[in-house]
């Protein structure tokens, strides 16, 4: 008896705080896709904390099936956060919707009639290992682009937030296939209770720490009053490490390598990468490296297109001659720095020609 009541306790704690933090992320930070992603996040973690259960046995009843396919969902949500939070470039898609209902959908199926009919083990074990797969790609989305985050304060926040989630998830995921059926699951619940509670907290402290302007940006680009103020204090010293960037950049068209990092232009100066990530944040305005990269290749591809003498080359030799490696992500780049297409910027220039 005691134990069940201090479950519900802690699972009443971890709701309450986790709806206070999604009602203050969307005020907050309501009008960029990170900052919805993050609230839609909490709300889903709520349902979590309400029907997360290590060790059950039983079926579950109607009521209790659309709340865990909400729970279930959330791990879709939280992929797309980590795409948002680091890819400053990223938008939903129709088809993000569509994976959360297939997902959600897929629970919904699993509980009312799968499970009956195959077993509960089987279902928790089907359903945990697609919560692990998109752990997986989250993960793998961190590693790939928190490189190219430059304010470092940020980026400490960011990897803590996205690796505590995901050990938790990862933890718990493997915990139920586990202990599925287990005599010590009423233990297992409320030591999970626990490290949710722990976990949410150590994150809402850490958010803390950071300018959430600076946590969730509405865009990447290029702050004036950025400029404005690193300009009174620049040394000469830097000065020269920003012109030997730009010769870089200018002069041997580095962005035109593959697989360019913040480390190859750092190794090319001669500079820590720390001293590097501060000079094109502060000194440039950048947020990202890969805007930075980015904007020097639309250059040149904007060149390119306005060209008459180019005009039969095709749009994807003009992106890769330019550094890009697919025609996707320049037809996206492209898009967000000039607001058209490749092909709708080169039939403009034509007819002003």
């Amino acid at each position: 008896m005691l134990l069940s009541t201090l479950d519900i306790a802690l699972r009443g704690a971890n709701v309450a705080l986790l709806l206070v933090l999604a009602a203050s992320l969307f005020r907050g930070f309501g009008t960029v896709l990170a900052g919805r992603l993050a609230a839609a996040f909490a709300l889903g973690s709520a349902a979590h904390a309400v029907t997360a259960s290590i060790g059950a046995a039983s079926q579950v009843t109607a009521a209790h099936a659309p709340v865990i396919a909400l729970s279930t969902g959330n791990v879709v949500v939280f992929w797309l956060f980590t795409r948002a939070l680091f890819d400053e470039g990223f938008g939903l898609r129709w088809w993000h919707a569509l994976i959360w209902v297939a997902v959600a959908a897929f629970s919904f199926v699993n509980c009312m009639w799968l499970a009956p009919a195959s077993g509960v083990r089987f279902s928790i074990i089907a359903i945990n290992l697609l919560v692990l797969g998109f752990i997986a790609l989250a993960v793998a989305q961190t590693i790939a682009s928190w490189s190219s985050d430059l304010v470092e304060g940020r980026r400490r926040v960011r990897v803590f937030i996205v690796s505590a989630v995901a050990l938790y998830g990862g933890l718990n995921a493997v915990l139920q296939i586990a202990l599925s059926g287990s005599s010590t699951a009423e233990i297992a619940n409320i030591v999970n209770s626990a490290v949710l509670a722990g976990v949410v907290t150590a994150i809402s402290i850490a958010m803390m720490r950071v300018d959430g302007a600076d946590l969730f940006p509405a865009v990447a680009e290029i702050q004036a009053d950025t400029i404005e103020a690193a300009a009174g204090v620049e040394s000469s010293a830097d000065q020269k490490l920003i012109d030997a960037l730009m010769r870089l950049m200018g002069d041997e068209r580095i962005y035109r390598h593959d697989n360019v990092t913040i480390g190859t232009l750092a190794t090319r100066l001669g500079i820590p990468e720390y001293r590097l990530r501060r000079l094109i944040n502060q000194r440039l305005g950048y947020r990202n490296f890969n805007v930075f990269l980015n904007e020097h290749r639309i250059a040149e591809a904007k060149a390119a297109l306005a060209d008459p003498s180019q005009a039969e080359v095709p749009v994807i030799t003009i992106a890769m001659d330019a550094g890009f490696q697919s025609l996707g992500p320049f037809n996206r780049a492209f898009k967000a720095i000039t607001g058209v297409t490749p092909t709708e910027y080169r039939r403009l220039k034509a007819s002003a020609a």
